[in-house]
C-alpha cells in the first residue's frame, strides 16, 4: 500500500534518495494517510487489492488529496464507503475547495451533489440540460434529471410542491 500512496511521486523528494527510494519516508507517509483517512488495513505493507472496496476508495482519495492540486475531479467519491467515512471525505473535499482548488464532483447521489456543490450541471441523455445553484430544490433537480427544461421544472415545482418533493404539506 505504501507505494500506492506515492504512485507518481516516488522519484521526487522526500520519497527519493538519490537514484533510490527512501522506503522509510514512503512508509511514514503511508502510515500518516492510513491514520488520517481511517483506512482499515493490516499495515502499510498490505496490498491495496486486498482491502475492501471502500478502503481502496479511501487510498485513492488520500493519495490525491495529500498533494498540491490544480484541479480535483472525483467520480463517485464516496461509493462503497461507510457513513462516517462519507462525512470525513465530504469535509476534505470542501476543505480542498475552500483552499482554492477547483473541484468537480460527478455523482449519481443527489444528496452528495446537493451537499457539496456551489453549482450543479444537470445532465439528461448525455447533455447538460441546465446549470443551477447548489441550493436548488430537489424537486427542480428531479424534474430536470427527467429531461424537463429548467424554467419548466421551476414552474412545475412551484405549482405542485408536495407532488414533486414527496412532502406531505
Amino acid at each position: 500500500m505504501a507505494e500506492n500512496l506515492v504512485l507518481d511521486l516516488y522519484d521526487k523528494k522526500p520519497f527519493a534518495k538519490g537514484v533510490g527510494l527512501d522506503l522509510k519516508k514512503i512508509r511514514a507517509n503511508a502510515q500518516e494517510r492510513i491514520d488520517e483517512y481511517d483506512i482499515r488495513t493490516q499495515g502499510a505493507g498490505q496490498e491495496v487489492g486486498r482491502l475492501s472496496g471502500g478502503n481502496q476508495q479511501k487510498v485513492v482519495v488520500a493519495r490525491e488529496l495529500s498533494r498540491p492540486l490544480k484541479l480535483f475531479i472525483a467520480s463517485q467519491p464516496t461509493r462503497g464507503v461507510d457513513v462516517g467515512s462519507i462525512e470525513f471525505l465530504h469535509r476534505r473535499i470542501v476543505k480542498e475547495r475552500d483552499d482554492g482548488t477547483p473541484v468537480i464532483i460527478v455523482s449519481t447521489e443527489l444528496d452528495e451533489v446537493s451537499e457539496l456543490a456551489d453549482r450543479i450541471a444537470v445532465m439528461y441523455e448525455g447533455g447538460i440540460i441546465g446549470i443551477v445553484p447548489g441550493d436548488t430544490p430537489r424537486s427542480v433537480l428531479g424534474l430536470m434529471m427527467a429531461g424537463v427544461p429548467l424554467e419548466e421544472a421551476r414552474a412545475k415545482a412551484d405549482e405542485h410542491p408536495s407532488a414533486t418533493t414527496g412532502d406531505d404539506q
